[in-house]
């Protein structure tokens, strides 16, 4: 009964921290004349500061074993350092519902594949099922968005954002899987996070040197700045964090569908973007697939699809 608590309470923190990330998109739009680098760096980086602040005193207990995998910590920081930098870029090239869309749907994905070949972790029916159902859902969305003159992209662009947004999946997935693994080597959840984090706003917040000349030169600018850096980044990881001390890297993934689904409203109704009937369907589908990872694997339902169950009734 606490497991199923604990898993209900982690569900339950993916789903706000995806959430607060759903909103990251429409708020960079807003942000005039800067560089995709420079908020992703920006707001990542010091998202990571504030982590690790947060968690300095886990962090001190807990560094000696996270250095013990180097490799995995290797593997966290790196992904870290990528994925803002894509994610944002992606957004910019082919806008905020498909970059979203594309960066969130690949992770499960690549996730699922690094716990079967380095975890030999099974996947399960369940997951297998949300899976297919929130990739279908996926694909109608980026389908589904109308073209319009004033937001137009051409096919250069469009291409670059998808691989882009492919890149970005690839990295959420290895940090991740890489936060999961320091968790279940006894690293606490907040350390986890705030040590990648933390490496690698070592990494990012330099970048700015190069790329953050317009960051604060206007105050909505300083605004999208500080919203994305304290809100989406350090809050939603926070809570991710959190999630993951009680879900698996690949279920937490799928949770995190919601986050495109929340992008695709907000860039609808605030910055203007269209969607057809079928990108509304898409939308209907990533909720059943939310609804699907939230059912616990003994429910009947998954007992009477079971390989094993469709077996001996035959």
């Amino acid at each position: 009964m606490e497991n199923h608590h604990g898993n209900v309470k982690g569900v339950i923190a993916i789903v706000m921290a995806s959430f607060l990330w759903g909103t990251t998109g429409t708020v960079a739009s807003y942000s005039h004349d800067v560089n995709a680098l420079a908020i992703g760096a920006f707001s990542m980086g010091v998202g990571g500061v504030l982590l690790v602040i947060m968690a300095w005193k886990k962090l001190v207990i807990d560094y000696k074993r996270m250095f013990k995998r180097p490799k995995v910590l290797l593997l966290g920081v790196s992904s870290v350092v990528i994925y803002p930098l894509s994610f944002y870029s992606s957004m910019q090239l082919s806008g905020v519902v498909i970059g979203t869309v594309i960066s969130i749907a690949m992770a499960p994905f690549f996730t699922a594949i690094l716990e079967r070949l380095i975890s030999h972790k099974k996947i399960s029916l369940q997951w297998g099922v949300s899976f297919v159902i929130g990739a279908i859902g996926i694909a109608f969305l980026t389908f589904g968005k109308e073209q319009s003159s004033g937001t137009a992209y051409n096919m250069y662009q469009q291409i670059m954002g998808v691989f882009l947004g492919g890149i970005a999946g690839l990295s959420y997935a290895g940090y991740s899987w890489a936060a999961k693994r320091l968790i279940e080597s006894g690293v606490h959840s907040q350390s986890s996070m705030s040590g990648l984090f933390g490496c690698a706003a070592l990494l990012l917040l330099p970048s700015l040197w190069f790329t953050g000349g317009n960051l604060f030169s206007s105050p909505t600018n300083v605004l999208v700045s500080l919203y994305t850096a304290v809100i989406p980044m350090f809050l939603g990881y926070l809570l991710f964090g959190f999630g993951l001390g009680f879900v698996d890297a690949s279920k937490a993934t799928l949770i995190t569908l919601i986050e495109p689904l929340v992008a695709t409203v907000f860039a609808v109704l605030i910055i203007g973007e269209k969607l057809k009937v079928i990108g509304w369907g898409g939308i209907s589908l990533v909720s059943l697939c939310l609804v699907i990872q939230t059912i616990q694997p003994q429910s009947k339902l998954f007992y009477m699809l079971s390989p094993l169950r469709l077996k001996k009734s035959m």
